[in-house]
């Protein structure tokens, strides 16, 4: 240790931190082809943030630089004050489509692979463990399916599961790439209405999504990304014309109603409203 260095206890840190800080971080998979150029922005504890940009626009690749799984060219990347690597208190949602649904695996074993980063490779799950998993699947409301294969479940049920593993892992950052898409109606209500609870509760998530209409309604901050930082900040600043324009290079249209905010989208979504 460097003289004059000073080293904060996890209390400490845990007071004075962001849940997230991302300083100047380009990066990518193939050297002299970053993915994202220079990337900024800091999230506070509690915050529930969108990111929002087109396909290819680098969402999946910042999360992969959150989970420490690909290192910055420059910059850094800062989970809790500590530089991003495989974590615990980091769950992670991927998208659907990355998934094998096909392989054998029930609701139960599904939910009790969130314990084990937290348990290890040589521990297994006790009895505390399986109260804690039965726990998560009451809190989605797929308790009473824990026996059934993953394969027979619908869309919006698997979802459910999958935050149900997230919540048994009992972390305090949540990343979620594209909760919501082609899920049914009540299940993406039901997400976005558990994301505001857990963050009322101090947690802290992060979702991609091209669901706009409903950031603009539910989430705290909003991220616009395109390979670099369009804008960040709460949606009423954010959500302009202007600068959506520039994040999906196509016509968006805001249509106000009130406190309401109704975007009517292009390719990019559906147009509803939350």
């Amino acid at each position: 240790m460097g003289r004059g260095t000073v080293t904060l206890d996890a209390a400490t840190r845990a007071t004075t931190a962001p849940a997230i800080q991302v300083e100047g971080l380009t990066t990518g998979y193939r050297r002299g082809e970053p993915v994202l150029r220079d990337i900024s922005f800091q999230v506070e504890r509690g915050a529930l943030v969108g990111v929002l940009g087109p396909n290819g626009s680098g969402k999946s690749t910042l999360f992969r630089s959150l989970l420490g799984l690909l290192p910055p060219w420059q910059g850094r990347v800062l989970i809790d004050g500590r530089p991003a690597r495989p974590n615990p208190d980091v769950a992670y949602i991927p998208q659907r489509e990355t998934i094998d649904w096909d392989f054998p695996v029930t609701v139960l074993d599904v939910t009790l692979m969130g314990r084990y980063p937290r348990l290890g490779l040589f521990r297994r799950p006790g009895k505390a463990d399986r109260e804690l998993v039965l726990w998560a699947l009451e809190q989605v409301g797929m308790v009473d399916f824990r026996d059934r294969l993953i394969a027979e479940l619908s869309g919006g049920q698997r979802q459910r599961v999958f935050l149900a593993r997230a919540l048994a892992q009992e972390p305090d950052l949540f990343l979620l790439d594209e909760p919501v898409s082609g899920v049914d109606a009540p299940t993406q209500h039901f997400v976005f209405e558990l994301l505001e609870r857990l963050c009322r509760q101090g947690k802290t998530a992060l979702v991609a999504t091209h669901d706009l209409s409903c950031v603009a309604q539910r989430f705290d901050r909003v991220l616009l990304l395109n390979r670099e930082v369009i804008a960040y900040g709460p949606p009423q600043e954010v959500f302009t014309e202007a600068l959506l324009n520039r994040t999906f290079q196509s016509h968006l249209l805001l249509l106000r109603y009130g406190d309401r905010v109704i975007v009517v989208e292009g390719e990019e979504g559906d147009g509803r409203s939350c």
